[in-house]
């Protein structure tokens, strides 16, 4: 467990409710501080661009925490996430992905797909990305700066 991360919110539409409910139940489990921000039913559809404002928004005044957003595909969360200038998110589907994603980019937001990847190795891919340091040398800290 990455003693760094002050919270880990998550949040899905209706599309990736049990991907969230499972990843809550497999974080908690393990020590991680996982802060559900819905929504909790499958049968009433929500807009991602919604979902991922929520989570932007909570984000905001937390540096240390870092966001899960799940839907159908996952490009969706992704897309509406990098509206926000202090988001970074990425769409992984292997947990080497999150690991480089985390270590080039610094990414501070998963999007995870629900239709897409394996509810077992949505595990694995969330704890790539909970656990991978970034690589704060100059060349990436003035990249990401450019982006910010």
């Amino acid at each position: 467990m990455n003693k760094t991360i002050s919270k880990v919110y998550i949040a899905a539409d209706h599309r990736g409710v049990g991907v969230k409910l499972y990843l809550i139940e497999m974080l908690s489990a393990v020590g991680y501080n996982v802060v559900n921000l819905g929504t909790d039913d499958i049968n009433t559809p929500v807009d991602f661009p919604d979902v991922a404002k929520t989570l932007a928004d909570t984000m905001a005044t937390d540096e240390k925490s870092r966001g899960i957003l799940i839907c159908g595909t996952g490009a969706g969360m992704q897309i509406a996430a990098n509206r926000y200038r202090h988001i970074r998110a990425s769409r992984c589907d292997r947990p080497n992905q999150a690991r480089e994603d985390r270590f080039h980019d610094d990414i501070n937001v998963l999007a995870l797909s629900a239709d897409d990847i394996d509810i077992e190795v949505s595990f694995l891919v969330t704890r790539a990305f909970l656990e991978s340091p970034f690589d704060d040398s100059e060349r990436r800290v003035r990249r990401l700066k450019k982006i910010s």
